[in-house]
């Protein structure tokens, strides 16, 4: 069953940058399209990225656009989320998911990982 870990959460300064990893065990990312999402407290879950399985494109929100990039390496087994030019309302949960049928698809709400947390303060 596939589990989703992720990692690289921490505090920066405003236009720093993090590197947030979504690591899969127990199936191959290669079947799934993974979401990035952004929980803050008293605001619904925005997803503010998904990389593809089937195109490997890649989506975004547009509140990230041109500072926030996914990419996969597949031999790690992991989808990563650079984040770049961090402002403080990129502060939150940052949680991966995986998709069926890519990034338009379903979610599939059984592989929500724990969540890294970002805090972006001077």
């Amino acid at each position: 069953q596939l589990q989703l870990v992720e990692s690289g959460g921490g505090l920066v300064q405003p236009g720093g940058s993090l590197r947030a990893s979504c690591t899969a065990t127990g199936s191959s990312l290669r079947y799934y399209a993974i979401g990035w999402f952004r929980q803050v407290p008293g605001r619904e879950r925005e997803r503010v990225s998904c990389n593809s399985n089937i195109d490997e494109a890649a989506h975004y929100a547009d509140s990230v656009k041109g500072r926030f990039t996914t990419s996969r390496d597949a031999a790690l087994n992991t989808v990563f989320l650079q984040m770049n030019n961090l402002k403080p309302e990129d502060a939150g949960d940052y949680y991966c998911v995986a998709y069926g049928g890519g990034c338009s698809g379903y979610i599939r709400e059984e592989t929500w990982g724990q969540g890294t947390t970002v805090i972006v303060s001077s």
